[in-house]
């Protein structure tokens, strides 16, 4: 596990510093996701955000908000919270990086457990929460996009400890759900390459 900051994560650095500064203020719980968590717990790659998923009540969405510009985090749309009641997606930026961070809000059972099953990674000083590797895993199939396809790879060749069977299994409940069976077979031909 990384112990510093490399190139590729220096520039969000900041950013992330103080979105972690933030949840722990207002006692939100959350993990970093993305490419950045996929940089932690995988192989370190270039990634322009920093994406958290946090558990929060609906009625306090707007003063978490509120709370976030005290760490010079403030939304970078008009309306932000109306876009969040329609995606659960609040679109933030880091006003002195100038990084866009996006803050899913979590609402489904498997969220909230990926958020329970956080672990505390230390880079630089900084303790993240990350989620567990398999539900990083799972995340990312879901994504369904070809660097979230590269970055399970990474994971899986890093974790060969990984339960994969638990992601599968999972991952096949959100293809039925979704009706979009092209995640789990997508998912089956990333394993495959890498056993």
């Amino acid at each position: 596990m990384p112990d510093e900051v490399s190139p590729e994560l220096g520039p969000l650095f900041a950013a992330l510093r103080d979105l972690v500064g933030w949840f722990s203020a207002e006692g939100t719980q959350g993990v970093v996701i993305g490419g950045v968590a996929a940089s932690l717990l995988g192989r370190p790659r270039t990634t322009a955000d920093v994406d958290a998923l946090v558990l929060l009540e609906d009625a306090a969405w707007k003063s978490f908000l509120d709370s976030g510009s005290v760490w010079g985090i403030r939304p970078r749309i008009d309306d932000a919270l109306e876009f969040a009641r329609r995606s659960r997606v609040l679109l933030l930026q880091h006003m002195s990086s100038g990084v866009e961070i996006d803050i899913s809000l979590g609402a489904l059972p498997f969220e909230d457990a990926a958020v329970n099953h956080a672990r505390i990674v230390e880079v630089s000083g900084l303790l993240v929460p990350l989620p567990r590797v398999e539900d990083l895993m799972i995340m990312k199939a879901v994504a369904h996009r070809s660097q979230d396809f590269a970055d399970i790879e990474a994971l899986l060749e890093i974790h060969p400890e990984a339960d994969v069977q638990a992601v599968l299994d999972v991952v096949a409940e959100f293809s039925e759900l979704l009706e979009m069976p092209e995640i789990l077979d997508d998912l089956k031909a990333v394993i495959r390459r890498v056993e």
